[in-house]
């Protein structure tokens, strides 16, 4: 079969529309052209760089005709670093952008009835910059520099491009960041070489509890040793008056998994305070909170909303993490019951239901695949279940409770497009779906999260 287009050939075509990742999809002879950061409606001229038999990739050489939605990015990094994918469009097309995407996997996957079904528009923020709350920087040392530094990797690779201000994250956390690496560049502190497999820190991890100022920092390294603790410590804790919790985390694995198993506390306490309206919630190290507290308050109303409890129903909070959705819905169900894979999630999540008095919560260790059929078995038939699963989707055997044994009401709250409308594939044969409601809770990227409503047919 002759080859369309080769490596390094020019092309002028027209973007049609933004694919999952962002980026501008094209054709050239019935040939899908992926370019990113071009939007729809431009003309572009661009250089293929990759062919492969289904199709190609291309970067822009020049916009001949520019969308009236294209803004230039703020960021000094955005060109290289492949931590956000949508700074050059505007923010209000963002959020439209986020609402097709959740078309366009409905349409390729085609769960029953999914013409019919209620989009909502996306809720965006007033504020659409510096609302993480988590950062996670590899560490490199730059040899022609002669120093260490910390950042993001560059779009599908294991390129640094160093960053001392990332505009999407909160800027506490920044300051902790560039306040470690000085410190770490003082002290001489040995850097992880991936080649060499050599080496002790590798990665630096930091969490602030928006509401209360507090900070963690997680030291991931390669080795239990950590040279220059003490001074390093010492200094850090004086010059960042919020720093309360210093960890260690040993990653000693060739994965791509940042944390590893073992998490040790060197200073300070074991977890940080977040407060999420009147909840107060204790985050270890390894505990999921969602990114961005902002948005998470609109994103756990909305799925209150789409649950609609009444004072005699029980729900299940699956994938509850340190138990943020249940404990959200505790004061207005009978009974929540919550699981979790990690051991300190769960341990937080009993925590956090004892120092917010709640009483009526119930949480295990284990997959929801597990305990779900255990608790049917006991006699527990949850009326409401909610399901938060990371970015795979649900796992195929709780996809399989969860249809064979229908609860009346199911509301999945998804961070991935795809694997919700592949999931709701099995779940549309069982539930009615009601609507889905979009909620940017990562502006500037092309992740979106989703709020489905459903119940039982």
């Amino acid at each position: 079969m002759e080859q369309v287009v080769k490596n390094g050939q020019k092309i002028n075509v027209t973007i049609k529309r933004l694919g999952i990742n962002g980026e501008g999809i094209a054709y050239f002879r019935r040939l899908i052209i992926f370019i990113p950061k071009a939007l729809p409606g431009e003309k572009i001229q661009a250089k293929i760089t990759n062919v492969t038999a289904k199709f190609a990739e291309a970067q822009i050489i020049q916009i001949i005709k520019k969308s009236p939605d294209r803004i230039t990015a703020p960021c000094v990094f955005y060109d290289r670093c492949g931590g956000c994918q949508l700074q050059h469009l505007s923010y209000n097309k963002q959020l439209d952008f986020k609402r097709d995407l959740l078309q366009q996997a409905l349409t390729k996957f085609k769960p029953a009835g999914y013409k019919n079904y209620e989009l909502k528009e996306t809720i965006g923020m007033q504020e659409p910059w510096r609302y993480r709350n988590k950062a996670q920087f590899q560490l490199r040392y730059n040899f022609k520099k002669q120093k260490v530094e910390a950042g993001l990797y560059e779009i599908a690779s294991h390129n640094l491009v160093a960053i001392d201000n990332c505009i999407v994250q909160e800027p506490d956390t920044q300051t902790l960041i560039n306040t470690a690496v000085q410190l770490i560049n003082k002290y001489q502190i040995p850097i992880y070489d991936e080649k060499k497999n050599s080496g002790i820190l590798k990665t630096l991890m930091v969490r602030k509890g928006i509401k209360t100022g507090e900070i963690q920092l997680v030291l991931i390294t390669h080795t239990n040793k950590l040279p220059q603790k003490n001074s390093l410590i010492r200094e850090l804790t004086q010059r960042v008056p919020q720093l309360v919790s210093i960890m260690q985390n040993v990653q000693n694995k060739k994965t791509s998994l940042v944390m590893g198993d073992t998490t040790e506390l060197l200073w300070g306490k074991e977890s940080i305070a977040e407060a999420l309206d009147d909840l107060k919630f204790d985050l270890s190290a390894r505990a999921f909170f969602q990114l961005n507290p902002y948005q998470t308050k609109i994103l756990y109303a909305e799925a209150r909303r789409a649950l609609a409890l009444s004072p005699q129903e029980t729900l299940v909070d699956a994938y509850c993490g340190v138990g943020t959705i249940g404990l959200s819905m505790a004061k207005i169900a009978k009974e929540v019951r919550g699981m979790d894979t990690i051991p300190q999630a769960i341990e937080d999540a009993k925590r956090n239901a004892k120092r917010l008095g709640v009483t009526n919560t119930h949480y295990e260790t284990g997959t929801a695949e597990e305990l779900l059929p255990k608790w049917l078995k006991a006699g527990f038939q949850p009326d409401a279940i909610v399901v938060d699963p990371p970015r795979t989707g649900l796992d195929q055997k709780l996809l399989r409770a969860l249809t064979q044994q229908p609860v009346k009401k199911l509301v999945y709250v998804s961070c991935n497009v795809s694997t919700l409308a592949r999931d709701l594939v099995s779940l549309a044969q069982v539930y009615n779906i009601h609507y889905l409601q979009s909620v940017d809770m990562f502006p500037q990227t092309a992740r979106c999260e989703v709020v489905v409503k459903m119940t039982k047919k």
